[in-house]
């Protein structure tokens, strides 16, 4: 592929990676604040989906106090995610300017890599604390503590992994193209 080509690429996948994120809190955020349309159209993420949609119709009227605890709680992980999402937001910037074998480009992928990892940790541990907060105005017997390790969470990490071993390759990758410039 031309490299003119890769730069107009990764210059794109940059700006739709930032939209990305904005829209992720975006999004978070307006389901917690309209349970009934976030559920109707399927909008949330992970966890606050998982937490929204275990609620009935009835228990769809969370108080303000309960919408903010949902949005700061589930919005944890999500900005770890978009920490990490801003990290390989950096390396497509990197890119666009012909640094592929640069050291910062290893760094940023490394960093998008662990804030993966850390994400689906940080979802699992904030779970219990969301459920319990969404039913804690639920009658005794009805409220909920729930824990759930999902298919996509050993995805992520696994993803994760991948993504870290990459990083070292293209550390490695980096310091050969150093030492290849410093023949010529």
């Amino acid at each position: 592929m031309h490299s003119n080509r890769l730069a107009l690429y990764s210059q794109r996948m940059a700006a739709i990676t930032l939209v990305f994120i904005v829209a992720m809190m975006a999004i978070n955020a307006a389901a917690w604040l309209f349970p009934g349309v976030a559920s109707q159209y399927g909008l949330g993420f992970s966890l606050t989906e998982r937490q929204l949609s275990s609620l009935s119709d009835g228990a769809m009227e969370l108080t303000g106090w309960q919408c903010l605890g949902g949005i700061f709680l589930s919005s944890i992980p999500l900005l770890v995610l978009a920490s990490g999402l801003a990290n390989l937001r950096q390396l497509f910037k990197r890119y666009a300017q012909g640094q592929y074998f640069s050291s910062e480009a290893a760094v940023y992928l490394g960093k998008a890599g662990r804030a993966v990892a850390l994400w689906v940790l940080l979802d699992f541990l904030c779970e219990p604390f969301l459920s319990l907060l969404v039913t804690i105005n639920a009658p005794v017997g009805q409220r909920l503590l729930t824990l759930s390790i999902t298919a996509p969470s050993f995805v992520a990490l696994f993803l994760a992994a991948c993504i870290a071993i990459i990083a070292r390759i293209l550390s490695q990758a980096s310091e050969v193209d150093s030492e290849n410039r410093t023949f010529v």
